[in-house]
């Protein structure tokens, strides 16, 4: 996947150079909307053929962008490092410290090998429990996750707002390639939004208030006549629901101001490595409003069907971050060192520990 990220070839303005590619509107609607077609061969066109890799050797690379890549990577660990506090905090701190890097590695490694809209949470489920976690302690844990995730978004999406407003929360996409999401606009984002907040809504009320009259409904619902084959799992659904509700319930407020910190911290540290990177190349101002755009980026990313958002992360990337890159020959370059900090460890990672990991919880649960 790295391989293929690198020698990736793309159309790029040349402002400065002349290339051998100039775009051709053949369609008269005004968009870069289907690049095979409309790039053609020019001996003084204004476009370049590059792919990633070539525009990396491109970099000037010095000790202060050094410097903040550095900064970025160590965000990276503040954000694995609050997962792992979280996880032990959630388990009562019987998870170690040493076996809570391999359940958030693993569970990392889940979500970036499975599509976005899918998420790793039912293999982290399976993780959890392989560690000596019961199952329905293990479904609450992360559903709890799920739920703090949601509140993270719900509190900081109104803040954000507040401070940069909505009409440069998503960029200019006219010469970005992403017509098709500039005429979704705005309601895109908060359509979005609504349903993370829905969706905080019925897990609170499944959890917190009436378990069993959500799985009431489950079995209601999944009674009609076209879903009535997935009931039972809509009864194992039910039956989980109301073990995590019995596990969460009686839980001290420490133990959620502790859960609810260790979220707010990993989520900000995940998302400021854009910024630290941004740092590395040019001066930036607009911190807030950057970061109100990865907020806008999270839920695109996470409606994607490829693995991890693979692919369109790159796009959806220099779309909304490509403004505030100066110089425009390195849009590719940093969305691709963006990548390689915080999707692509996580794969390489997760493919060393998960070999000893199986080994190991194989024999434990089997002894």
């Amino acid at each position: 996947m790295v391989i293929s990220a690198l020698q990736e070839e793309r159309f790029e303005k040349k402002s400065d150079v002349k290339g051998a590619y100039t775009w051709t509107d053949n369609n008269a609607n005004g968009e870069q909307d289907d690049e095979e077609f409309v790039f053609a061969g020019a001996g003084n066109g204004d476009y370049t053929k590059i792919t990633y890799r070539d525009e990396l050797k491109t970099i000037n690379w010095t000790w202060y962008s050094t410097l903040w890549i550095v900064i970025a990577i160590i965000s990276m660990f503040i954000r694995d490092l609050s997962y792992m506090y979280r996880i032990r905090v959630l388990t009562d701190n019987h998870i170690s410290w040493r076996r809570s890097f391999d359940v958030i590695m693993l569970w990392e490694f889940a979500s970036a090998v499975a599509p976005s809209a899918v998420g790793g949470s039912t293999v982290a489920m399976f993780i959890v429990n392989r560690e000596g976690i019961k199952l329905g302690k293990s479904t609450a844990i992360v559903l709890i996750t799920s739920l703090l995730d949601q509140l993270f978004y719900i509190v900081m999406v109104p803040l954000v707002l507040i401070i940069v407003g909505t009409q440069r929360l998503l960029p200019n996409f006219s010469s970005s390639g992403m017509q098709g999401l500039a005429a979704a606009g705005i309601n895109l984002f908060f359509i979005g939004f609504g349903l993370m907040v829905l969706y905080a809504v019925i897990i609170s009320w499944a959890i917190f208030i009436r378990p069993r009259g959500f799985k009431w409904l489950l079995l209601k619902i999944f009674s009609l006549p076209f879903l009535r084959k997935w009931r039972p799992a809509a009864v194992e659904t039910g039956n989980e629901i109301m073990d995590a509700s019995k596990e969460i319930k009686g839980k001290p407020f420490s133990y959620w101001f502790k859960a609810t910190v260790a979220t707010f911290a990993s989520w900000t540290a995940r998302f400021w490595v854009a910024n630290f990177i941004l740092l590395a190349f040019f001066p930036v101002s607009e911190h807030m409003l950057i970061y109100a755009r990865q907020l806008v980026m999270w839920v695109i990313m996470h409606i994607t069907p490829t693995p991890g958002g693979s692919g369109v992360a790159e796009i959806i990337f220099s779309g909304f971050i490509g403004e505030f890159i100066l110089t425009t020959g390195l849009i590719g370059s940093i969305a691709i060192i963006w990548r390689l900090i915080s999707y692509y460890p996580y794969l390489f990672i997760g493919a060393i520990i998960l070999p000893g990991w199986i080994k190991r919880s194989y024999i434990k649960k089997k002894s």
